[in-house]
């Protein structure tokens, strides 16, 4: 059993930064790969990025790429999403999920977060 609970989300100007992290319990927490996703209202929750259990694997949505990072410190049960250069679209709410490899696809993410409301005047 993997539990995750999301921080640090907000309201933030334009141009600002944001940095997200999602505390995990349970011992199996170094094994798994985590995500990071979001959900805008009335559109689909949609990939933003992950991260392999070793870090070496960093998949990012074309929308974020060169604007946010993903990190997980494995000795803290945590994972990061940095996120620079903030822009109105990157309102929603964010979530992050474990799954046991590294992916894109939604699907195979097994357990979630209740997610953090991130929000970005303009």
């Amino acid at each position: 059993q993997v539990q995750l609970v999301e921080s640090g989300g907000g309201l933030v100007q334009a141009g600002g930064s944001l940095r997200l992290s999602c505390a995990a319990s349970g011992r199996a927490f170094s094994r798994h790969a985590m995500g990071w996703f979001r959900q805008a209202p009335g559109k689909e929750r949609e990939f933003v990025a992950a991260i392999s259990w070793s870090s070496l694997t960093t998949p990012y949505s074309d929308s974020v790429k060169g604007r946010f990072t993903i990190s997980r410190d494995n000795a803290k049960n945590t994972v990061y999403l940095q996120m620079n250069s903030l822009k109105s679209e990157d309102t929603a709410v964010y979530y992050c999920a474990a799954a046991y490899t590294v992916t894109v696809v939604i699907s195979q993410y097994d357990y979630w977060g209740q997610g953090t409301q991130v929000t970005v005047s303009s």
